[in-house]
């Protein structure tokens, strides 16, 4: 199914379709969620409308407390607090979830951004240049390359930089400093490859991405020696 620009009747179509055919198929959990919350995992991702959390990971509501924005940044603490802040700090210290992941994608237009923050194209999004400067560390990263000389694998090499910087940022929030310390938090960084509809996890140690299940086979074999 090609996607285009949805019309206002659309969506409300959608709407009348949820209220209809899906709320009742469902009623029971959407009650359940009527008064309360209790998420396991804190999901950080980009703005950008082709990334569907609940679709990629196979949640229902109520599973995932979702943050969005432009480049999936986190500010470190005290730099600029605000919405992201605020949520990690609820999440993290209210909600008590277990998880924080940041996701990253293909083909991103903050990475295109990020590759040359003093564009004149950015001069008529003065906001977006501003807070893209939260990832000019991973920029660096890719030493002197110039913006008209990178491809889709530097950009998608920046996308990548860029999370394993945002999840640096997250460790100085307070609220993930003292529940990784309890060791009552994990944080992983993910790359979401669009055309192929892969996830590959970022390992902070190597700076490189494993698949999902290199990841579960080794989730598995530590289960298994600590029972």
């Amino acid at each position: 199914m090609a996607c285009g620009r949805d019309t206002l009747a659309k969506l409300l179509g959608g709407v009348r379709k949820f209220e209809t055919d899906v709320y009742p198929e469902s009623a029971e959990l959407f009650e359940s969620l009527a008064s309360s919350q209790s998420p396991s995992t804190l999901f950080i991702t980009c703005a950008d409308s082709r990334i569907s959390p609940s679709l990629i990971t196979q949640t229902e509501p109520g599973e995932l407390f979702i943050v969005r924005n432009v480049g999936n940044i986190v500010p470190a603490y005290g730099e600029m607090l605000g919405g992201v802040s605020s949520a990690i700090e609820y999440a993290v210290g209210a909600l008590k979830v277990k998880n924080v992941i940041i996701c990253g994608h293909s083909n991103c237009g903050a990475m295109g951004a990020l590759m040359d923050l003093n564009s004149p194209k950015l001069d008529s999004l003065p906001t977006v240049k501003s807070w893209m400067r939260h990832g000019e560390a991973a920029r660096a990263a890719l030493g002197d390359l110039k913006a008209e000389d990178a491809g889709p694998e530097d950009i998608r090499s920046l996308a990548e930089y860029n999370v394993l910087l945002q999840l640096v940022h997250l460790r100085t929030h307070p609220t993930v400093v003292r529940a990784l310390a309890q060791g009552a938090l994990k944080l992983q960084g993910w790359f979401y490859d669009i055309p192929k509809g892969e996830i590959l996890i970022l390992d902070e140690g190597t700076r490189k991405t494993r698949t999902v299940e290199s990841v579960l086979e080794e989730m598995g074999a530590t289960e298994g020696q600590a029972a």
